[in-house]
C-alpha cells in the first residue's frame, strides 16, 4: 500500500504553473525527474504526476492518483459522460482554487437575434463538451444535434459543420473574430481541487487533510490583509461597520481607558479611499501590513 499522497497536475497549460506555485506555497517542494513526468516530494510524503488535463480524472478514478488540481469543466464533462463502475468512486470537486477562470458558453453567430434555448430546437451545434451540452440541452428540452470536435470549435459553423458553438469563452476575442457571440453560459469554471479523499486509507487521507488545511490557509489570505489601528471606545462602532469584509477585530485597552488599540483581517482590498474613510470614522494610526501565511 503507497504511503505517499501523489497529486496530478497538467504538465504544459494554463493551469500548470499556478498549481505548482499554489502548492508551494504550502510549503511543498519537489526533485523533478528527467523525463519531467513526475516530482518527488522533498519537504513531504507527497508527490506530483505532471499530464494532460484530460488524463486527470480518469487517473483519480482508477485510484492511480489520489488528488489533482484540474479545470471544473474537465471533471464536470468527465462525471458526465461516465458511466458508474461497480467498486468505483466518481472524483469529486473538494475546493475551487481561483484561478484559470472562464465559462462554458453558448454562441451564436452574430447576425441572430437571440431569443432563447428553443432558438436551438433542430439546430447542429459544436462542442467539445458533448456531455455538459447534452444535459443542458435535455434540461432545455430542446432537441438539438451535438456535433463532437476536439478544437477549433469556433471555425464550425463558417465552414458549415454547425449552426452555433458551446465553447470555453475567456475574454470574446476568439469568438468575435469568428463573428459569434455568447448567449448562454453553461458552466463557470475554474481550476479546482478534485479527489476522493472518502476513499483513501488512513494515511493517505490524513496526508490530504493536512494538505487541504494549508490550502484554506493560503486561499483565505490570498488577497487579505492585516489592519492595525486606534479608536476612541465610542469610535469602534462606527470604524467597525466599515470593515463588512473583516474577521471580528481584536480589541486591546490602552492605558488612558479610553482608547482600543484593533487588528483585523480584511479580506478585501485596502485602499487609500477607503483607509481615509476610516479615518473620517475615528480610526487613528493606521497601519496595514501583508499576511503571509494563516494557519486556522
Amino acid at each position: 500500500m503507497r504511503d505517499r499522497l501523489r497529486i496530478a497536475i497538467q504538465k504544459n497549460g494554463r493551469l500548470s504553473q499556478p498549481a505548482r506555485a499554489l502548492l508551494g506555497s504550502c510549503g511543498l517542494t519537489w526533485r523533478e525527474s528527467p523525463d519531467h513526468l513526475f516530482c518527488h516530494g522533498e519537504s513531504a510524503p507527497i508527490d506530483l504526476l505532471l499530464v494532460r488535463d484530460d488524463d486527470i480524472p480518469g487517473l483519480l478514478e482508477s485510484g492511480l492518483c489520489d488528488l489533482g488540481i484540474v479545470g471544473r469543466n474537465v471533471l464536470c464533462e468527465y462525471n458526465e459522460r461516465a458511466s458508474s463502475t461497480c467498486g468505483q468512486v466518481q472524483p469529486s470537486e473538494l475546493r475551487g482554487l481561483g484561478f484559470g477562470g472562464c465559462r462554458l458558453s453558448l454562441a451564436i453567430p452574430q447576425a441572430w437575434t437571440w431569443q432563447g434555448a428553443a432558438q436551438l430546437q433542430g439546430k447542429r451545434i459544436a462542442t467539445s463538451y458533448p456531455g455538459l451540452l447534452a444535459r443542458w440541452l435535455a434540461d432545455a428540452g430542446v432537441d438539438a444535434e451535438v456535433v463532437e470536435l476536439s478544437g477549433s470549435v469556433e471555425i464550425a459553423p463558417r465552414l458549415g459543420q454547425a449552426d452555433a458553438v458551446c465553447d470555453l469563452v475567456s475574454s470574446g476575442a476568439t469568438l468575435s473574430a469568428n463573428q459569434l457571440k455568447p448567449v448562454e453560459d453553461i458552466l463557470y469554471s475554474e481550476a479546482v481541487l478534485a479527489g476522493r479523499s472518502n476513499s483513501l486509507p488512513p494515511v493517505l487521507r490524513d496526508l490530504a487533510d493536512t494538505l487541504v488545511r494549508r490550502l484554506d490557509g493560503v486561499l483565505r489570505i490570498r488577497d487579505s490583509k492585516l489592519l492595525l489601528f486606534q479608536a476612541s471606545r465610542h469610535e469602534v462602532d462606527a470604524v467597525v461597520r466599515l470593515l463588512p469584509d473583516a474577521e471580528v477585530p481584536t480589541q486591546y485597552p490602552l492605558e488612558d481607558g479610553e482608547t482600543l488599540a484593533l487588528q483585523a483581517l480584511c479580506h478585501g482590498a485596502v485602499t487609500w479611499q477607503r483607509m481615509e474613510e476610516l479615518k473620517r470614522a475615528g480610526a487613528r494610526g493606521l497601519m496595514v501590513l501583508p499576511v503571509e501565511r494563516m494557519l486556522a
